[in-house]
Formats: C-alpha cells, sequence, structure tokens
C-alpha cells in the first residue's frame, strides 16, 4: 500500500494515499483497534453541518478569511452529501470526549478543501486545528452534535415511522367498531369490548409517545457550542455561539439556540437521557402492541387465533405450514435492545466529573442506534404486519359466547354474589351460563337474554 507522510504534534505519521484524513485520525485507528460500531454517519453529517456554520460564523465575525471559508463550505458539502463517507473510519471506542472524531472532520475538511484552493490558486491553505476548528474545542462541538444529530435523526427518521404506523391503527380502529369480541386482564377473560376499542388502546399509546418525544426533545434544542474546553469561551469570540446557532436553524429549520450555561452543556447530558427516556416509553408501548399482536394471533388451532396477520415467509425449517409472528418478533428485540441503550445511556451521562463528561461516543451511538432500529423497526412493523392484520370474527364470537365473564352483565340486577355462583356452576359443570342460571333459579331464560347482552357490554 502506498503512503504519504502525515505530521502533528507527535511527529511523522503514515496514511494511506488514496485516504483524506491527517495524523490523529491514522493514531486512532491504530490506537483502538476495539470492536466493529463505526462513528455513525449522521454524526458525521451533523459534525460536517457545524463546521460549516462555525467557518461562516469565524468570517462573520471578522476572523477568518472568505478564501477559507468558501473552502471549509466546499469540503463540508460534499459530506453532508454523503461523497465523502469512506474518509470516516473511527470507531466509537476512543476518547471519551470524541476528540478523535472531532480531528477527523477537521482533517477530511482541511483536505478536500486545501485541494480546493488550490484548483482556485488561491494564496491560502487550510489548517485542520487554527482553521476548521476555530473557535471551537472538541468538548463543546461534540455535545453540540450530539443534539444536531439526535433532533435530525427524531424528525427525519423516527416521527415520520411513528406516524405512519399510528395512521395505520387509526385505519384500523375506525374499520372495526362492530366486531366484538371478548376482553382479557391477567391473561384471563373479562368483559367484552370491540375489536376497534382494542387497537384504539395501541393508536393512543402512540399519540401520547410521540406527544413526549416533542416535548422532551425540546431541550435538545440548546447547543454547547461556544464554550470551547470547560465552559468559558477561551478563544471564541463572545457572539460566535449565537451566530452559529442561528446559521444552523436557517440550514436545518430546527430552533435550535446556545445553551444559557456552558458549563452545563459540557458536563451533563441530562437533556439526552430524558429525551432518550421518552424512546424508551414508546419502545415499552411497542413492545405491548407486538406481544398483543402475537398473543392474539397465536394458533391457529391450538391458540387464541383471533386475528390473522401476513403470512411474509416459511416459520420453520422442519415443520411444513408454520406461520410465524415474525415482525411481532424483531419489534420486541428491537425494543430490549433500545432497552439496554437506556440503561447505558443513563450510566455514562452519571459520570460527567468536573468541567467534562467523557462518556460521549458512547451516549451519541447507543442514542442513534435506539433511534435508527426503532424508525427501521416501526416501518417494517407497519408495512408487514399491522397493515395486513384482520379479525377472525368466526373465533371472536366463540370466544365471546363461551365465556364466563358475560356474568357481569347481571351483577345490577341479581348481586355479585349470585352471579359468582351462576359462573362456578357453568365452569364446573362445562354448561353455559344461561343453563346455569335457570338451573339455579336466580333468572328466567327471558331475563338472562334481556340483561346478558354482549352489543350493551361495549
Amino acid at each position: 500500500m502506498d503512503y504519504r507522510v502525515e505530521i502533528d504534534t507527535l511527529g511523522e505519521v503514515k496514511v494511506p494515499i488514496d485516504k483524506y484524513w491527517g495524523a490523529q485520525t491514522q493514531r486512532s485507528i491504530e490506537n483502538f483497534p476495539i470492536g466493529t460500531e463505526k462513528m455513525p454517519l449522521e454524526i458525521i453529517t451533523a459534525f460536517a453541518l457545524l463546521k460549516r456554520s462555525a467557518a461562516i460564523a469565524n468570517h462573520k465575525l471578522g476572523i477568518l478569511e472568505k478564501d477559507k471559508m468558501d473552502a471549509i463550505v466546499f469540503a463540508t458539502d460534499k459530506i453532508i452529501a454523503g461523497e465523502l463517507s469512506n474518509h470516516f473510519p473511527l470507531v466509537v471506542w476512543q476518547t471519551g470526549s470524541g476528540t478523535q472524531t472531532n480531528m477527523n472532520i477537521n482533517e477530511v475538511v482541511a483536505y478536500v478543501g486545501n485541494e480546493w484552493l488550490k484548483d482556485k490558486n488561491s494564496k491560502y491553505t487550510i489548517h485542520p486545528n487554527d482553521d476548521v476548528n476555530k473557535s471551537q474545542s472538541s468538548n463543546d462541538t461534540f455535545p453540540t452534535v450530539m443534539h444536531l444529530a439526535a433532533m435530525q435523526q427524531i424528525k427525519s427518521q423516527l416521527l415520520p415511522s411513528l406516524d405512519k404506523l399510528t395512521r395505520t391503527l387509526l385505519e384500523k380502529m375506525e374499520k372495526y367498531p362492530h366486531v366484538i369480541k371478548i376482553g382479557r386482564t391477567h391473561l384471563q377473560d373479562a368483559t367484552p369490548l370491540t375489536f376497534g376499542q382494542e387497537i384504539s388502546g395501541w393508536h393512543h399509546m402512540l399519540v401520547k409517545t410521540k406527544e413526549m418525544i416533542e416535548e422532551s426533545s425540546r431541550h435538545l434544542l440548546e447547543l454547547a457550542i461556544g464554550g470551547t474546553a470547560v465552559g468559558t469561551g477561551l478563544n471564541a469570540p463572545k457572539e460566535f455561539s449565537k451566530e452559529v446557532c442561528e446559521i444552523i436553524s436557517d440550514y436545518t429549520k430546527i430552533p435550535f439556540k446556545s445553551a444559557p450555561n456552558k458549563f452545563h452543556a459540557l458536563t451533563s447530558h441530562d437533556q439526552i437521557v430524558h429525551t432518550h427516556g421518552a424512546l424508551k416509553a414508546l419502545a415499552g408501548d411497542l413492545m405491548k402492541i407486538a406481544n398483543d399482536i402475537r398473543w392474539l394471533a397465536s394458533g391457529p388451532r391450538a391458540g387464541i387465533g383471533e386475528i390473522e396477520i401476513p403470512v411474509n415467509e416459511p416459520g420453520s425449517s422442519i415443520m411444513p405450514g408454520k406461520v410465524n409472528p415474525t415482525q411481532a418478533e424483531a419489534m420486541t428485540m428491537i425494543v430490549s435492545q433500545v432497552m439496554g441503550n437506556d440503561a447505558t445511556i443513563g450510566f455514562a451521562a452519571s459520570q460527567g466529573n468536573f468541567q467534562l463528561n467523557v462518556f460521549k461516543p458512547v451516549i451519541s451511538y447507543n442514542f442513534w442506534q435506539s433511534v435508527q432500529l426503532l424508525a427501521d423497526g416501526m416501518e417494517s412493523f407497519d408495512k408487514r404486519c399491522i397493515q395486513g392484520m384482520e379479525p377472525i370474527e368466526s373465533q371472536m364470537e366463540a370466544h365471546l359466547n363461551n365465556s364466563l365473564m358475560l356474568v357481569t352483565a347481571l351483577n345490577p340486577h341479581i348481586g355479585y354474589e349470585n352471579a359468582a355462583k351462576i359462573a362456578k356452576k357453568a365452569f364446573q359443570e362445562e354448561i353455559t351460563l344461561k343453563q346455569a342460571a335457570i338451573m339455579l333459579e336466580i333468572v328466567t331464560e327471558e331475563e338472562f337474554d334481556k340483561f346478558v347482552d354482549p352489543k350493551r357490554m361495549i
């Protein structure tokens, strides 16, 4: 392999000649051969947007030449467009401030920007630290990017998938207001409800968790940029933070603002914890919905068997004709991962020693993964399960008519204890509620038919 020699403050480093990164990125590759989890491209893209905005702000504030700003904008635009993705090789398991990823961005932007300047015959060259990182520190850029990437990902990936699934459940809810079925509590028979009512519970869960996500993510609008090393803003112009936030907001159409206390912004990630808590609430509801569906679809002949779900693939390598609730299983595994990510994020965020939390990469990676999995999972669950879900009305009717809990309708007329006698006799002797009631001479057949009407119980 051909190499070129790059130099940093520690000396010379060999870098593959076809790569745009510099010495510090190469050192990180060699010093952290840990795992396979790469820094997500959403983080890289957010970093590029931050560097772009910082260059514009620095120029506006009179401390960066126009040619340098233009070169940085050119390079970052290429990163944002996804044209340079193979030049960001670093793993998550690096320094806890994310310094190496910050320098990876700085070095690639400087390399590409310098090539552009060379083509323009400019007298200027860009330095990764002095120009691309001007007015910044890894300590304020990485937490800024954490919020920026999280907000963009929530808006562009998570909420659209959540909205699709919510709409599908609304359609199903409105389609089946007439289908009466037995309810279940404690995994035991309960009083009736309609299939539409059952789905309405699932639907409203998603409506509420969307509200929670939107409310909690408001706290991510505060950006740490301008705090530099420890929160004092050393080496950054006074108006730098405000200018950068305005530029980012104009670009993203998201109303970001400068964090009012940079000491908090560098060392605490309570806002990320809070927002991920809302993601965990969504995950909990998705677990409930997926489990309900696979229980209701269980069978087809030895289970509940009240709903039919799409047949997407063979369910067994040994049992012909078997169909499994695979989309529900995928969703429940996603939820398990999100719950684990929440524990990791919560613990990592508690480790803000003095002026800096140094668990930033693992926090941002786990947040990114949770959003990615939930968004993809809901998209697949909606398309390959919920849209094709249909009630098996004959089975619902059979379970309804066979349920002992219809006796609850008799409570106001004959009292709880008499109703319990009827239910117990019917169960013990394997007869219907009506037969038991008549045999016990508690109500007449006419009275039973009048009082025990599932349509009046919903």
